[in-house]
């Protein structure tokens, strides 16, 4: 299966998106802000990276937009809980996301968006 880069600073969410992932095979790797996601991914990339948007050091937006620059086959999944997260979300695709998730999400809702994300 696949590698996933889960960058959130919620550990409720990474242990939950963890527990769906590593459910349906896939291996898994958790950093608790961009900074760190960003040094994760530099190190070892992975086949797909879920990052939250509203985030310390580092927010999703800019994660998004370093990793579709520096690694042009980078693919992203932006999520975010924040009000107005449609906003964020829509800029988030501009910046390179090929798919959205606004929280709360359900667990076919992660799904579908990974497995869309890893076969496109």
């Amino acid at each position: 299966m696949a590698s996933i880069l889960i960058v959130d600073d919620e550990e409720p969410i990474r242990q939950l998106l963890r527990s769906i992932l590593e459910g349906d095979g896939h291996q898994v790797l958790e950093a608790a802000d961009g900074q760190e996601g960003l040094t994760l991914y530099r190190q070892a990339p992975t086949d797909l990276v879920i990052t939250d948007i509203v985030m310390p050091e580092r927010d999703g937006m800019e994660v998004t937009l370093e990793l579709t620059r520096e690694f042009l086959d980078a693919k992203v999944i932006a999520m975010t809980g924040a009000s107005g997260g449609q906003n964020f979300l829509n800029v988030a695709k501009l910046f390179g996301a090929r798919q959205l998730l606004q929280k709360p999400f359900g667990l076919q809702d992660v799904r579908t968006a990974v497995n869309y994300t890893l076969t496109h």
